[in-house]
């Protein structure tokens, strides 16, 4: 590391814990990726937790004149958030909220993620102003450093409109709160050069009438390149005109501590139609007439990008027959109430009577339908992805055109991908505004792709900015994508007058440079960021971040994301015959391979559906090569196994009577130092052996019956040994089909039977297929050959049977089998309890959260769904084998339990133990709560 940069972080070192100092080369290449097409190699990686250390920090880089960046999420597509000196990054500790006046305003950290602070607001009917499409993975710090909008946003409701006031620490360790009197008076104190400054540019800009008008038109569009110029226009009080370019700024001016929006109206009534026209010049003549009308939303589709995903799951017959002339409009309205909506959705459709239609999908709440009709417009942007050479990027555009001049801008727009080669470029976005996205994939693997590239998007600016006097970036922020072309669109005084802004905020140049502001006119065409070919599993990633919201590892080694860049790497550095030490290797084996759960829910997110875990298991298949002779004998021998497994449990019961708890434990991790770890961690909460021996039933006669599966985890696991009821899961699994007045058939062989998920986990796929064969075979023979149900007693069995099976059986796991087949026949009577619910990944994939939520609240008079663990890290045996997953994927549980809550219901035999262990009560599958609600 050059000198300098280890200084710096020598000094660091006095305030911060060294494990959030990341300085390996390996690591700052994976945390140092977004989601744009740039590259840069951070020398260091900061982890922050609090204001005081950001205000430690930037003076520390000031005294070393070293630059910084500021980073949330890391989903920014236009090279904001990437760093070749220091990149600042939060800790989980900026998650904070706090709701005012009624849910009229929400006071949010920058780590609150967007579609969290629309979740704490939903019991007011509220929501935040900006609805950008990654609002499920972008933070609060990103969605205002860039002034994002979205579908519903338009102009009116995004950050810049919606703001009530700001927490900030500016670039030399000044902090100021607009919300707070005595800090403002605080601030004037200290920096009156920057109010005055601030002022002084307000009133030379109100006295250039050109300037005002050229703001004010830019405005009236979407605009994000840039700064926020408007600010200077629209407000007096130099305290409203810094906040509000704070907002926009791309982390250039200074660093927001918290945000305070002024929330809007969520209404609860919804409907959407498609209209199909003939050709964009009628399409966008019904834009224009549905912009006078009271419709939320309005996103065009152009005829190739409707024909990208015509051939989808799903999609209505008709998308396959349109011409590449057609075009569409996905209109959404949204009302109080119901009687407002119809009139709503009656007035939107009066608007564009007179523009004929080729067809259409009429106003419908209906919720799947509407999600039909959603799932064509998201469905683009993942549809160029995946059809994408290895090696080649896509890259989303997103400019904005007055109105009234769409159609002709869209002809031409295309007619540049027809000039310059992009044949795959699609065209949707957010009418109303006139927003347009567009997207295309990319090579920068040669000088040619570089200047078509080049070429490209000098007539795309010169179109845009000149020829339509358009924005350049509407809602993605300027970057160093667009920061070439910022005096091209703004002029030469409007580029002035914000170059003058960031000498008042920064004058040192400490904060983000070259992003926003860039003298180098070949910027954009620098520093771009390689994606080679790795392996066909995650050769389609873009490296988004989506993923990694989910992701139980994330604050332990790495996400999906981070996963994918050093294999990446590794498999470039192989390709290229670079032999260097194998740093590099050692860090993704430890970091990527052996803590990943691989509980595949990145795949729920990933715009192309990867699935990071399938990746993991293929790798492990090497690693675990050695060991595959043991594991073909306890595959042949599972009864033999699972009946050591058993005795191992006594003998552990045995001590933890014999020894004590605490004693127990010392032992445990005094064997696991002595052995590297390699000795399976003893939990306080493990059982003995389950004694239990189910049955098939003995009474005979009409009863319906089910065939019953106990996963091996349950015949293995007895009952906490703390637990109040003694029973086993089988016990209680049996008990509730007794009382639903099910005959219960057991498979034959049981003991011998596994669903294969041991074996996948460890990368040995073709034992795992022979597992659940043989299971199939079994169940299909006890289903007297798929007429009778399966219950499996735990979610992550069931899933795995499901994905693997063949036969025409029906299989359930516990929650979805309740609801379907034995509520009719039970009478539930909710406890008085407060219960905690962990919604396992497995029941996630499955599309069962919802279904969980409500079974548990059928029997229970209150339920806690804790924040923020979307999986529990145990991962099969990785709470044994792999334990510091487990405690990083359930560090915030303990502090979300209830006063006086006890219990806590999933459905994982394994997932149970750690959730126990780590949030201070017992855990236990939902089997338990339903035997007792239908006492």
């Amino acid at each position: 590391m050059e000198a300098r940069y280890q200084l710096l972080a020598e000094e660091l070192s006095s305030f911060l814990p060294t494990e959030r100092i990341i300085s390996d080369p390996s690591l700052c290449l994976a945390y140092g990726t977004d989601a744009s097409f740039y590259r840069l190699l951070p020398r260091l990686v900061l982890r922050l937790a609090s204001p005081e250390e950001v205000v430690q920090v930037l003076a520390a880089c000031r005294r070393h004149r070293i630059h910084c960046t500021f980073r949330a999420a890391g989903t920014s597509l236009s090279g904001q958030a990437v760093s070749d000196s220091v990149l600042i990054t939060l800790t989980d500790d900026w998650r904070s909220h706090r709701i005012e006046d009624d849910g009229k305003q929400i006071a949010l950290q920058p780590g609150v993620i967007g579609a969290d602070a629309n979740r704490y607001l939903a019991p007011y009917g509220r929501k935040i102003g900006p609805d950008p499409a990654s609002i499920n993975s972008c933070k609060i710090g990103g969605i205002a450093a860039n002034n994002a909008s979205g579908m519903c946003c338009g102009t009116a409701q995004n950050s810049y409109r919606t703001l009530h006031g700001l927490s900030l620490v500016l670039a030399d360790g000044t902090r100021l709160d607009t919300r707070d009197a005595d800090s403002r008076a605080r601030f004037a104190e200290r920096r009156p050069d920057l109010l005055e400054g601030l002022s002084q540019l307000s009133e030379e800009v109100k006295a250039n009438p050109a300037l005002c008008e050229r703001i004010r038109h830019k405005y009236r569009l979407k605009n994000t390149t840039g700064y926020s110029l408007n600010a200077l226009t629209d407000f007096d009080d130099p305290f409203d005109i810094l906040a509000h370019l704070m907002i926009g700024s791309e982390g250039t001016l200074g660093f927001m501590a918290e945000v305070s929006y002024n929330t809007v109206p969520d209404h609860p009534f919804k409907a959407s139609c498609l209209l199909v026209y003939d050709n964009i010049e009628t399409t966008c003549r019904a834009v224009t007439a549905l912009s006078q009308a009271p419709v939320a939303a309005v996103e065009l589709m152009d005829g190739r990008a409707l024909a990208s995903i015509a051939d989808k799951p799903g999609m209505p017959d008709f998308i396959g027959d349109l011409d590449l002339e057609a075009a569409a409009l996905l209109v959404e309205v949204h009302g109080a109430s119901e009687a407002e909506l119809l009139a709503l959705c009656e007035q939107a459709m009066e608007a564009v009577t007179p523009f004929a239609r080729c067809n259409e999908i009429a106003f419908t709440q209906d919720k799947t339908t509407c999600a039909v009709l959603w799932g064509i417009r998201k469905g683009m942007f993942p549809a160029v992805g995946a059809v994408r050479e290895t090696g080649t990027t896509v890259i989303i555009e997103d400019v904005a055109f007055p109105v009234e001049e769409l159609a002709p801008a869209v002809r031409k727009l295309t007619a540049l991908f027809d000039r310059f080669g992009y044949s795959e470029a699609i065209i949707f976005g957010h009418a109303l505004a006139g927003n347009l996205h567009f997207v295309f994939t990319q090579g920068f693997d040669t000088q040619a792709e570089l200047d078509r590239y080049g070429g490209f998007m000098d007539a795309v600016a010169q179109l845009v900015a000149v020829d339509y006097q358009g924005s350049l970036k509407a809602e993605h922020g300027t970057g160093r994508n667009m920061a070439p072309y910022v005096e091209l669109e703004w002029g030469r005084d409007g580029y002035t007058l914000m170059q003058q802004i960031k000498a008042l905020f920064d004058p040192d140049g400490l904060l983000n440079p070259g992003v926003i502001l860039n003298e180098d006119r070949q910027a954009h065409l620098k520093d771009l960021k390689p994606l080679p070919a790795a392996d066909d599993i995650v050769d389609k990633c873009i490296e988004c971040g989506f993923c990694e919201a989910v992701c139980p590892s994330r604050d332990l080694s790495l996400t999906p994301r981070q996963r994918i860049v050093l294999f990446r790497e590794l498999q470039r550095r192989t390709a290229a015959g670079e032999h260097t030490d194998d740093t590099l290797q050692r860090v993704f084996d430890r970091l990527g391979v052996d803590t990943c759960a691989a509980t595949g829910l990145c795949a729920q997110r990933c715009p192309v559906g990867i699935n990071t875990g399938d990746l993991v298991r293929q790798l492990r298949t090497a690693r675990y090569r050695k060991f595959e002779p043991i594991a073909r004998w306890t595959a042949k021998h599972f009864a033999t196994t699972t009946k050591a497994m058993s005795m191992g449990l006594n003998a552990a019961s045995l001590g933890r009577k014999l020894l004590g708890e605490h004693n127990m434990g010392k032992l445990n991790r005094g064997m696991r130092k002595l052995s590297h770890d390699r000795v399976p961690l003893w939990l306080p909460g493990t059982p003995a052996a389950n004694p239990h021996k189910p049955t098939t039933s003995t009474l005979q006669g009409d009863r319906p019956k089910v065939v019953y599966f106990p996963s091996c985890a349950s015949r293995t696991l007895g009952a906490d040994p703390n637990a109040k009821d003694g029973r086993s899961l089988t016990e209680v699994t049996l008990a509730v089909l007794e009382k639903a007045g099910f005959e219960v058939i057991l498979p034959g062989d049981l003991n011998n039977l596994c669903c294969g998920m041991p074996y996948q986990s460890k990368g040995m796929l073709t034992l795992a297929e022979d597992k659940a064969a043989e299971l199939e075979a079994r169940l299909w023979q006890a289903s007297e050959q798929g007429r009778w149900p399966v219950l499996m007693d735990t979610s992550p069995c069931a899933k795995r049977t499901l994905e693997t099976q063949r036969l025409p059986l029906k299989v359930f796991e516990p929650v979805q089998f309740v609801l379907e087949h034995a509520l009719e026949r039970l009478t539930l009577t909710p406890v008085e309890e407060t219960v905690m619910l962990h919604i396992t990944c497995s029941s996630r994939r499955m599309g069962l959260a919802d279904a969980m939520l409500t079974l548990a609240r059928r029997c229970a008079k209150e339920v806690v769904v804790p924040e923020h663990i979307e999986c529990c890290g145990f991962a099969g045996d990785k709470g044994f084998t792999t334990p510091e997953l487990n405690t990083a994927a359930l560090k915030p549980l303990r502090e979300q339990v209830p006063a006086g809550c006890t219990r806590g219901i999933s459905n994982s035999r394994t997932c149970e133990l750690g959730l126990s262990h780590h949030s201070g009560i017992r855990y236990e599958s939902i089997l338990y709560l339903v035997d007792q609600a239908s006492a």
